[in-house]
């Protein structure tokens, strides 16, 4: 007795159609108990492992996966498995396989690891259990490198002090090459504004007006000012229409607040006889602010003096600075000058409100523009505008009080 022939009546051996091969161990790509077909279209599989194309309800292939024919009426669900065998054994129990290789297997999504592009901090690399993290050095408070701070600040100091003692004439030089660094630093940060001043004018303009101040007095310095602001308007035209006044306003913002202002160091350093013992009176007093102002905010600060513009600045810190330009002003114009006390006093308090406005404009200039620092020149400061900023607005203060209280004996 025959077997009844488990494919039908169709032709065997040579006579029959291709199928495909059913191989014994599952394929790579399967869904959670389940068996699913390989996607034959497309380079790429599905973003979404549990997504699953809707089978043909009619198939092409005659031959299903285990090589069974299919008849045009099969049904079939969005998981690829007939519905009208439900109540059937399930494919993965049938005995004629061997189960324990047909065991389904669930496959388990990880999660897709999205690659930072950005870059490590100049300084740090990757810990490990054999490698510690790189220590940084704490900035503290004052949200700056203090050890780097103090060893610039007594480079500063010394670079203006030795040529004052031995050879004021020697003083200018270090002036015009603040200025000119201070010009560049002010030209590079006002290009994130989009404005372009020309440079090269500026920058020679700038020497000339203090070098017209130290030697002919404040009406040069005006005359150093005009020409520099015309020398750059001419320099400007060679470049066209574009863009004209945003960049002429930009330099003469520059002008004025780089060169004219550090042209009144220059008239101080210039007096005769006293020149030298003026501008360190000045330097002094705004030494004097900075420090005592760091040092009352960092202790006592608590109320914020200008949150907008600079939030690091208190109302505490506001009257150790006026507090300690005082008191040593008051020492020093007296052993300087012979001035009285309380109008030395006088002369502290009002140096010391001018250097922290100079602060708190460029602060405001700063933040307008988005950048933290001028430059990166000067570790723990920044760049030489972020320590000018409060001398520049001191100087003209100084020499106006010095014309007064201690006048110019020619």
């Amino acid at each position: 007795m025959s077997h009844p022939d488990p494919y039908g009546s169709e032709p065997r051996g040579w006579d029959r159609p291709e199928r495909p091969v059913v191989l014994p161990w599952p394929e790579q790509e399967l869904e959670a108990g389940q068996w699913s077909r390989r996607p034959a279209a497309g380079p790429e599989l599905y973003a979404d492992p549990h997504a699953r194309p809707y089978a043909d309800p009619h198939p092409a292939d005659p031959y299903d996966e285990r090589g069974r024919p299919v008849r045009p009426d099969d049904r079939f669900d969005d998981r690829d498995r007939h519905v009208d065998d439900r109540n059937q054994p399930d494919r993965y129990d049938d005995p004629g396989y061997p189960t324990e290789q047909l065991a389904p297997i669930r496959a388990e999504v990880v999660p897709d690891e999205t690659p930072t592009t950005a870059r490590r901090s100049k300084g740090r690399r990757r810990a490990s259990l054999d490698r510690p993290a790189t220590q940084q050095v704490g900035t503290g408070r004052a949200g700056r490198n203090l050890p780097a701070a103090i060893g610039v600040g007594l480079g500063l100091g010394a670079l203006i002090v030795v040529p004052l003692a031995f050879y004021p004439l020697a003083f200018l030089p270090v002036i015009a090459a603040a200025v000119a660094i201070g010009i560049w630093e002010m030209a590079r940060a006002v290009r994130r504004s989009g404005a372009h001043p020309p440079l090269v004018p500026l920058i020679a303009g700038g020497v000339l007006t203090v070098g017209l101040a130290w030697y002919a007095g404040p009406d040069a310095l005006s005359l150093g000012l005009l020409v520099t602001v015309l020398g750059t308007m001419i320099w400007r035209l060679g470049d066209g229409p574009a863009g004209f006044q945003r960049d002429l306003t930009a330099a003469t913002l520059i002008a004025v607040y780089v060169p004219f202002l550090a042209g009144f160091a220059a008239l101080l350093a210039a007096a005769p006889d006293d020149g030298h013992l003026r501008i360190l009176a000045t330097l002094i007093g705004v030494v004097l602010s900075d420090t005592g102002g760091y040092a009352a905010g960092v202790s006592f600060g608590r109320h914020p003096m200008a949150p907008s513009i600079s939030p690091k600045k208190s109302w505490e810190g506001f009257a150790g600075s006026v507090a300690a330009a005082a008191l040593g002003s008051a020492v020093l114009l007296w052993l300087m000058f012979e001035v009285a006390p309380w109008w030395g006093a006088l002369f502290g308090v009002a140096v010391s409100c001018a250097a922290v406005l100079g602060d708190l404009a460029e602060s405001m200039i700063k933040r307008d523009l988005g950048v933290k620092d001028m430059s990166n020149l000067l570790p723990g400061h920044g760049g030489l505008m972020d320590r000018l900023d409060s001398i520049l607005f001191a100087v003209p203060t100084a020499y106006l009080l010095l014309a007064v209280l201690v006048p110019v004996v020619n």
